[in-house]
């Protein structure tokens, strides 16, 4: 009996000291947001802000060029996974349901693709940015952003395709509709979870970057990230207007999770080990 207790007991006490680990420092930006100057730099650490303020979220707001970095970060972030999504379908149902030479060759290059480190990269994509005359442009950022997550997005989709019964197609096709249709109407509403998650992990990926918009783009061109690296600069040793920079920065890419956790992991789940 005692062996059995300790053996329930052990893996949710480890389960919560993983939590408090990776949580604490995400509470800790958040609290010092909030702080007021004095307690930030106070010796003794304080862990509760009760006379909070908002004076450091006005300041990060108030920057110069604020919304103008967001609405880039936005742009490509979104446009990206638009992309990713458009031609990862399309790939991806060509790879499920089509046979033709080089099938397989295909497939070993999007996993060699997927495994790359992409930050190899930069130097070649910055040389074909300079000499197309494209520096401080959001169209590299976006194309390459999208072809990041191409890869994973075509696997993952394939998985859902493949494990879509061709019946279900065919008997569409029975019923009149083209090929193009009974993709549509059978066989893109599945997937559903898969576009969820693959979604949820493009946008994740494209919003955190920062080597290549840190080779390519300045000034203007910035996106969120590089301008938060530059942030303390700015502003000198603000550290809580650098924290609440910080928190907004991380509030988008919570919001989706909250929204999309339960498809996201499904589909992630599911289009692993489906096909």
């Amino acid at each position: 009996m005692r062996r059995s207790l300790f053996g329930r007991t052990w893996p949710n006490v480890i389960a919560v000291v993983l939590f408090v680990f990776f949580i604490f420092p995400v509470y800790w930006m958040v609290a010092t947001s909030f702080k007021q100057d004095r307690d930030i730099i106070s010796k003794t650490p304080v862990f509760l802000p009760l006379d909070g303020t908002l004076d450091h979220f006005t300041t990060a707001v108030d920057a110069p060029n604020f919304w103008t970095y967001v609405l880039n970060s936005v742009t490509v972030t979104v446009g990206a996974v638009l992309l990713s999504l458009a031609i990862a379908t399309l790939a991806s149902f060509a790879i499920a349901r089509m046979k033709f030479r080089g099938r397989k060759t295909f497939v070993l290059i999007i996993m060699v693709a997927q495994m790359a480190p992409w930050e190899v990269m930069t130097i070649a994509v910055y040389m074909i940015s300079r000499d197309n005359d494209m520096l401080n442009s959001l169209l590299p950022l976006t194309l390459f952003y999208m072809m990041m997550v191409l890869p994973f997005t075509i696997w993952t989709l394939r998985g859902f395709i493949a494990a879509v019964p061709k019946e279900l197609e065919e008997s569409a096709m029975v019923d009149g509709c083209t090929r193009t249709q009974a993709f549509v109407k059978v066989i893109f509403p599945l997937l559903a979870p898969g576009l969820m998650s693959t979604s949820l992990f493009g946008f994740i990926t494209a919003w955190n970057e920062f080597p290549l918009v840190l080779i390519l783009n300045k000034e203007e061109g910035k996106t969120l990230p590089l301008w938060l690296s530059s942030f303390k600069t700015a502003f000198g040793n603000d550290w809580g207007a650098t924290m609440a920079a910080s928190t907004m920065f991380a509030i988008p890419v919570l919001i989706l999770f909250i929204f999309l956790q339960r498809k996201a992991v499904g589909g992630l789940t599911d289009g692993a080990v489906k096909g």
